[in-house]
């Protein structure tokens, strides 16, 4: 996706055995020495980040701030450098000294590795007290005790729906279960002369744009691990109904018509984004969507809403995915110390948390920037604020093989849904057994 961002199983640095040895990423690697209190930092740091465009300039102009307060430190900004380009400029012993992801399911694999350095000295020294930090993001930004990684705000995933769209076909609120989303997208979908979809209610296929296992997973409340190196994939049976409903909803809606219609759709995140293009009546995405719709769709009237979840649970619904870009210091860093304060700034500063926040149309991931009066905060904006402080609300734990646990369940779903898969219950039991041998290396 553009910037390979939230949700997307993208490359970490170290990722695979053999950027491992080129990076020079071992097991246990020590971080560079933590200077005194007091230090004062200086110098010169170079930090890179996946976005772009408007997002780009908003980063910018808190960077600006920073270098104001701390006048002695230069940042050097580098925009649109995925994990990829990362993992190979450390693996040619080079890099950024602070790195900027857009996903939290590498943390593991940098904090196992020693890709990014472990911050718990720096914090330990600065009496940085993580308490203003909810606990679901404390959880996503560490592993197995090592801290590698500040939150740099955070993504909630809900549903956003055309208006105008639901009132032409009768219905009169977002739906709630898994059936009842099914039923709105049969009802919502419009076909042209030639049998081929003009308008799709929802798309069910994982894979497209914001529709992944991680995701959906929270609208049956399906656990992905039940300990660091087991898989719960094919013993949940949350995994079952969840996959069992969607091929239903493909069934209903064919699957090589669905496949045909998606092969058409805009880039997600350009002006042809198909719900931007009213193309797709439903969609899951997240809260930054927002932003694009104001700034490339401003006619499109929609709503959104917290994701639908199983008819059978009901207590989960208010509740969602959570995921959100992390930032550490690189095992490259020339200049640590200066890495460090720029980071401090940038996650726990809470004007300059607000003003990230107002900018990219992001989360706080301070509880005092969620109260400050600053924070910009509309009807539809505060539906996502609420699905991330949901107490039910999960997020995808953690592991040393960073994402391969993802990207194996994606790779069966993409033969369960074209309906290559006969026995789901076996399927699964035998991507347990597969992501077990991932999880066994990766740790």
């Amino acid at each position: 996706m553009n910037r390979l961002r939230r949700g997307s199983l993208i490359a970490a640095a170290c990722l695979t055995s053999a950027t491992l040895l080129a990076a020079g990423c071992t097991p246990g690697a020590k971080p560079q020495q933590v200077a005194s209190p007091g230090v004062t930092a200086s110098g010169t740091i170079d930090f890179w980040h996946f976005f772009t465009d408007r997002e780009a300039e908003a980063i910018q102009q808190v960077v600006n701030d920073f270098q104001a307060k701390y006048p002695a430190i230069k940042v050097n900004v580098n925009p649109n450098q995925d994990d990829d380009k990362v993992a190979q400029a450390i693996g040619a012993g080079k890099g950024p000294d602070v790195d900027l992801s857009g996903t939290t399911d590498n943390v593991g694999k940098f904090c196992a590795t020693g890709g990014w350095q472990d911050l718990t000295p720096y914090i330990k020294r600065d009496n940085v007290k993580l308490d203003d930090v909810p606990k679901p993001v404390q959880q996503y930004t560490a592993f197995q005790n090592k801290r590698c990684a500040m939150p740099f705000l955070n993504d909630a995933y809900g549903l956003y729906y055309n208006k105008k769209m639901f009132a032409a076909a009768g219905i009169s609120s977002p739906p709630k279960t898994l059936s009842e989303l099914a039923e709105d997208a049969k009802k919502l979908s419009v076909k042209n002369s030639d049998g081929s979809y003009k308008v799709l209610g929802f798309d069910p296929l994982l894979g497209f744009y914001e529709n992944s296992a991680s995701h959906w997973g929270p609208m049956t409340g399906a656990k992905w691990l039940s300990d660091e190196t087991h898989s719960a994939v094919g013993t949940d049976p949350a995994w079952q109904s969840l996959l069992t409903w969607q091929k239903g909803l493909i069934d209903t809606l064919g699957y090589d018509k669905v496949n045909k219609f998606q092969s058409a759709l805009g880039d997600e995140f350009s002006a042809d984004n198909a719900f931007q293009k009213g193309q797709l009546a439903m969609n899951i995405d997240g809260e930054y969507r927002i932003a694009f719709l104001d700034d490339q769709a401003k006619d499109v009237d929609y709503g959104v809403a917290p994701m639908p979840v199983a008819d059978d649970k009901a207590d989960l619904y208010g509740s969602g995915y959570i995921t959100g870009n992390v930032i550490g210091i690189t095992k490259n860093s020339k200049n640590p110390e200066a890495a460090w304060q720029f980071i401090k700034y940038l996650t726990t500063n809470t004007d300059a948390v607000v003003k990230l926040a107002n900018g990219i149309k992001n989360i706080p991931t301070l509880n005092s920037a969620l109260k400050s009066s600053a924070l910009k905060v509309d009807d539809k904006f505060k539906v996502f604020i609420d699905i991330s402080s949901n107490p039910k609300t999960s997020t995808t734990p953690p592991s040393g093989s960073g994402s391969a646990y993802q990207e194996a369940m994606q790779k069966f779903v993409q033969d369960w849904q074209a309906g290559s898969v006969k026995d789901l219950a076996g399927g699964l039991k035998k991507l347990d057994t597969d992501i077990n041998q991932q999880l066994a290396l990766g740790g």
